[in-house]
């Protein structure tokens, strides 16, 4: 899945629009919950020596909120890596360039998603529901 297809899915998926928030980043691209606005995803273009690959040359990639447990598995498979700029410890990053099957790409946009959901509150006992 390269960035272009990416942006499709999300928008055909999720029912939000990027937002660019960064001045100096102009393709940097924040895709945000629409129930809260927290982040699920962040697609950026870095330079590939940031991410310890060989040549400047940029590497479209998106960051997504992952289990820390999973964290594991996907780190030693090609076009992952820890997160670029995110808490290593809850963040992944993802090439787009086609290294990553477009089903993990989809099941991580969606772990990402549940992961950065409002949560329900739950009632205290002795609580009541208000009658507006």
């Amino acid at each position: 899945m390269n960035r272009k297809e990416f942006e499709k899915f999300i928008s055909d998926n999720y029912s939000c629009e990027a937002d660019f928030p960064w001045i100096k980043y102009p393709n940097f691209e924040v895709f945000r919950h629409p129930g809260n606005k927290k982040w699920f995803a962040i697609v950026m273009d870095i330079p590939k020596e940031k991410l310890g690959l060989q040549g400047k040359d940029l590497l479209d990639v998106v960051n997504f909120k992952c289990d820390p447990i999973m964290l594991g598995s996907f780190l030693g498979k090609p076009g992952y890596f820890p997160a670029y700029h995110m808490n290593k410890e809850n963040w992944i990053t993802v090439s787009l360039n086609g290294t990553v099957p477009d089903n993990e790409i989809k099941i991580l946009s969606d772990m990402s998603f549940s992961a950065t959901a409002p949560k329900i509150r739950k009632k205290k006992s002795g609580e009541r529901k208000s009658s507006d």
